[in-house]
């Protein structure tokens, strides 16, 4: 099965980069003959270089030179061009960029009506050719920002068009919000007019926000800074910048936050990669955790949280790993699921850890969290035995739970705060194709989904009336 990612815009880019990069050290460290197997193919071809660079596929035998499965879509050329320039300049070609020159503005309806229209044929049929290489096509991931123009509006476009090329295969985005104390101004409303396209259009969204990313990756510094960890780390590690020295915390460190939207992508597709005793495919997780069609945002956590690459960190002891997996600082958003509703829970477990333990944890955990009166079982489980580089084992939790609730109204909030004063509307108006209803419909399905997850609050505890689920066509 191969899943395709499409990253789109600056932050897209760069977590995509550093997924490929981890991606690559993790099967290096696992396939140590250099053999091409089922596992690389789920993300990368073998091609036969010698003759040409669009030389045939090798399915079998030795690696000759591997290309990642992905589309980069940037409308400024500076993330790419680096991308092009650095260590992962061969794992990518020209066939698989789409770039301009100018960026879209921090204006959604640049990257979406613009963009959207003057690159669709060139997306669609890149799409289609990569597509064309996949055996088994199983989801397409889009990795995006909601904050920028390029990524919050191209980006959506992006999904729209996969859902027409290719409706039955299923599309995961993997979306950052911006934080409150974000430099783009109309970050709030290039983030509530992408949600109306991830409300009608994703069949999963994993949203992350740059704020808990940041706290996280203090609490990795205050953890290597404190020597509490008893662990050196490598003077080129991913957590220092490039001068070797650690980075002070005025300064955003993207990179090493980066790091952990790309941990979080390669837990979520390590079943789909390596051997397991229950491997869970993505298709399984939007099946089982998302019982109507709307409310598809999931929570995620991960542990242990400094899953870098070049930290050479004690594992968390297992059943430490299924706490950490529902406390409040290890949430990719600023959530507390523990204390609100669970309309269901996947735990996507790596490593040499039993059925058994998994079970047993569930047991302990699931008297001290509240889930729908109509899916108390709800628990889906992946055992990949193949742990992260360095690590003996390691969890990714996906909660589909009303924590995320909050996070929707501050971004509603902080739109109806430009909006009343209509600040800033004239550069999106003067856009063709861009109506003042667009702002309207975009807050009223904001409004509506928060709504959706106020309905379900307030069953909290009592029995439930059942709002309509998704048909299953027999």
């Amino acid at each position: 099965a191969v899943s395709l990612p499409f990253a789109v815009g600056q932050c897209g880019n760069q977590v995509g980069c550093r997924f490929w990069d981890l991606a690559l050290r993790e099967h290096a460290a696992v396939n140590k003959k250099g053999i091409y197997d089922e596992a690389l193919s789920s993300f990368f071809r073998n091609i036969d270089t010698r003759s040409g660079d669009n030389g045939p596929d090798i399915y079998k035998g030795k690696i000759c030179s591997l290309k990642a499965r992905a589309l980069l879509i940037d409308m400024e050329e500076g993330v790419v061009n680096e991308i092009l320039q650095g260590p992962l300049r061969d794992v990518f070609d020209s066939k698989q960029l789409i770039t301009d020159v100018s960026g879209s503005g921090n204006n959604w309806a640049v990257g979406h009506k613009i963009y959207g229209c003057q690159y669709q044929e060139n997306i669609v049929e890149k799409l289609r050719k990569t597509a064309e290489h996949c055996d088994c096509l199983q989801c397409f991931f889009i990795i995006h920002s909601m904050g920028g123009g390029t990524g919050s509006g191209l980006g959506t476009f992006v999904l729209n068009l996969l859902e027409e090329e290719f409706p039955e295969v299923y599309r995961f985005v993997t979306s950052v919000y911006p934080s409150g104390e974000d430099d783009v101004i109309t970050s709030p409303y290039n983030s509530v007019l992408a949600m109306k396209e991830l409300n009608e259009h994703a069949d999963c969204v994993l949203p992350i926000e740059n704020e808990s990313l940041f706290e996280i990756v203090n609490k990795i510094h205050q953890m290597i800074n404190s020597g509490k960890l008893g662990s050196t780390v490598k003077q080129n590690s991913l957590v220092t910048s490039s001068a070797g020295s650690a980075k002070t915390l005025q300064e955003k460190p993207f990179d090493a936050m980066n790091n952990i939207v790309a941990n979080l992508l390669l837990n979520l597709t390590s079943s789909a990669r390596f051997e397991g005793s229950l491997n869970m495919d993505l298709n399984e997780i939007s099946m089982n955790l998302v019982p109507f069609p709307r409310l598809h945002y999931l929570v995620s956590s991960l542990t242990p949280l400094y899953t870098l690459a070049d930290v050479n960190v004690p594992s968390r002891r297992l059943d430490q790993m299924f706490s950490d997996a529902f406390s409040r600082d290890h949430q990719l958003i600023q959530a507390d699921p523990k204390h609100s509703l669970y309309l269901a829970c996947a735990l996507l477990v790596r490593g040499n850890v039993q059925v058994s333990d998994l079970r047993r944890n569930i047991e302990r955990l699931k008297p001290s969290l509240h889930f729908v009166s109509w899916n108390q079982e709800g628990w889906k489980t992946g055992l990949c035995s193949v742990p992260p580089v360095g690590h003996s084992h390691s969890l990714l939790a996906l909660a589909n739970n009303t924590c995320v609730k909050p996070t929707f109204i501050e971004l509603k909030d902080r739109f109806m705060k430009l909006y009343k004063k209509k600040a800033h509307l004239h550069h999106y108006l003067r856009v063709d194709g861009m109506e003042q209803s667009c702002f309207s419909e975009a807050i009223s399905s904001l409004s509506d989904l928060i709504e959706e997850y106020n309905e379900l609050d307030a069953t909290k505890g009592g029995p439930r009336i059942d709002p309509s689920r998704l048909k299953i066509a027999v």
